[in-house]
């Protein structure tokens, strides 16, 4: 194990570092893992992300993106790098299962492992840990490694702001869930004053849609979504075919849930999508209904409170109809 300490010591001097984050990452697994790359560098370090799968178009303008690796599309390159790596940082996920094949790679590596994240029960893998689960999100807490455990804040240029408010703004679902305190907003208006034009990241992030995920968000909600009244829930389900019909690109299926859970009486909403491996589902949730209990206890997953993710090897159909049985067992929840 590391203590800070030592860890503090071992970034005194130019290291060879790999930074990586979850299967499918979202704004804040690219923002957090961009922003403390953005820093290492500053330093001299030879660092580098690798993300284990592709990620949305709308966070391809990340700075420093253009030196981001894809696992599945460079397995060899990726492999020598974690090989070849002093330090791995893992951030926003906790267990191996998360990085997919990269698992075994990171797991077998003779690298310290630092995770920095802000999931529930994480797996016993890393060597140093940064963790809290009430951190809205991970790019929160690698601003508070960087000028609170590291003291570098100078070291917090446009670039790594940049990253960082992205990371926190989608996580916080634009600063509105419950965990965005006021010092959540005190870091993103020091990471304002550093460089992070907050109004372009916003429009970079969330107006880059183009034609086709716009109309397949009109499907969605003109032809898939159904509402259950007598348990304030509402499903949005999606085949596969659908999602070929209006050709889906990775991060086009992102947010559709919210739309489902904007309705004034919906408690819980849930995503569920036809994908060509397995079905996947996205719940989203109100006040204290605990969307990552159903996740963990029935769909190989879990997450937060009021945003859980999981899957299943059944049918659409069959996942749909699984859903909707376990919904009397939280009916005093979802209508009070």
């Amino acid at each position: 194990m590391l203590d800070l300490a030592s860890l503090t010591d071992l970034l005194t001097k130019p290291q060879k570092i790999v930074i990586t984050t979850h299967h499918k990452p979202d704004g804040d697994a690219m923002g957090s893992s961009l922003g403390l790359y953005n820093y290492l560098i500053q330093q001299g370090h030879h660092a580098r992300v690798i993300a284990p799968t592709d990620y949305p178009d709308f966070l391809s303008w990340l700075p420093g993106n253009e030196n981001v690796i894809i696992y599945t599309e460079h397995r060899e390159e990726a492999a020598a790098l974690i090989a070849d790596a002093k330090l791995i940082f893992c951030l926003d996920f906790n267990a191996l299962s998360r990085i997919n094949d990269m698992g075994e790679l990171v797991g077998e590596s003779n690298a310290y492992k630092i995770m920095i994240d802000h999931h529930l029960e994480p797996a016993d893998f890393d060597d140093y840990r940064h963790w809290d689960i009430n951190a809205c999100a991970t790019a929160q807490l690698v601003y508070d490694f960087i000028v609170n455990q590291l003291h570098h804040k100078e070291l917090v240029n446009k670039n790594v702001a940049t990253c960082l408010y992205t990371g926190i703004m989608t996580d916080s679902a634009s600063f509105r869930l419950p965990n965005t305190t006021s010092g959540v907003h005190r870091i993103v208006a020091d990471l304002i004053d550093a460089g992070a034009v907050n109004w372009r990241i916003h429009e970079l992030v969330y107006n880059s849609a183009s034609e086709n995920r716009l109309r397949f968000l009109g499907h969605c909600l003109a032809n898939c979504l159904e509402v259950l009244p007598e348990f304030n829930t509402a499903i949005i389900a999606v085949n596969k075919h659908d999602l070929e019909r209006f050709d889906v690109e990775t991060g086009d299926t992102e947010g559709v849930v919210n739309y489902a859970l904007s309705m004034a009486s919906i408690r819980l909403a849930a995503f569920i999508v036809e994908r060509s491996d397995r079905v996947k589902l996205s719940l989203r949730s109100k006040g204290e209904f605990p969307a990552n209990e159903i996740c963990k206890k029935y769909f190989n997953g879990g997450g937060h409170r009021n945003a859980a993710g999981g899957h299943s090897e059944g049918s659409l159909e069959q996942v749909i109809q699984q859903f909707k049985q376990i919904l009397p067992e939280y009916k005093k929840l979802l209508i009070q």
